[in-house]
């Protein structure tokens, strides 16, 4: 997940560690941490596999956000970029729409790179992740049903406000499928045409 989020965000642009850290917290959503003990050395490993580069240190003040913290070394920011192997392994992450593609960990990164992603990938990851979640629903009906008469109010409350959260999500994804599968018409059929 990680790997993918720092790609694909250094495949819009280079940018360095503070910067790239930001991004990805913002990817990945206000719930989730991600401190620099995990980026640093996720970005030590892609240099070692060929897949990002360290640029020289630029002069901070004309990169870093004004909201940025000071610096207490002279030294200037590395600006991490990617190479060429680096765009292929991107690309490869974006064609593979197999079920690690469709877990709650994987696939909002997914989802934040699907204007990239072909037509076919994403249908699949998403229909791959509607059949996740009714496998979670049903189990949630199941559970519910089967507890109803056991628990008091509120934890019945919360067991609806779960099964109402998924309930929600099988629908939204429903329909980015009829979404896509209509953008999907609209391409073959424009190529068709040509």
């Amino acid at each position: 997940m990680l790997e993918m989020a720092i790609l694909g965000l250094l495949n819009e642009a280079p940018m360095h560690g503070y910067e790239l850290r930001k991004r990805v917290l913002a990817l990945l959503g206000g719930f989730r941490a991600l401190s620099y003990g995990s980026l640093y050395p996720a970005l030590k490993r892609m240099r070692e596999q060929g897949w990002i580069c360290a640029q020289d240190p630029v002069d901070t003040s004309r990169v870093l956000p004004a909201d940025a913290p000071p610096l207490t070394g002279k030294r200037g920011k590395v600006v991490y970029a990617l190479t060429a192997e680096g765009k292929e392994r991107f690309q490869g992450l974006l064609t593979d729409g197999g079920p690690e593609a469709w877990e709650d960990e994987r696939f909002g990164v997914r989802f934040a790179f699907f204007a990239q992603t072909d037509v076919d990938v994403r249908l699949r990851i998403l229909e791959g992740r509607r059949r996740r979640v009714e496998e979670r629903r049903d189990g949630l009906r199941a559970s519910l049903s089967r507890t109803r008469e056991r628990v008091d109010r509120y934890t019945l409350e919360l067991q609806q406000h779960g099964l109402d959260s998924v309930d929600r999500e099988v629908r939204w994804l429903s329909e980015l499928i009829d979404s896509e599968k209509v953008d999907r018409v609209a391409v073959d059929g424009n190529e068709n045409t040509l």
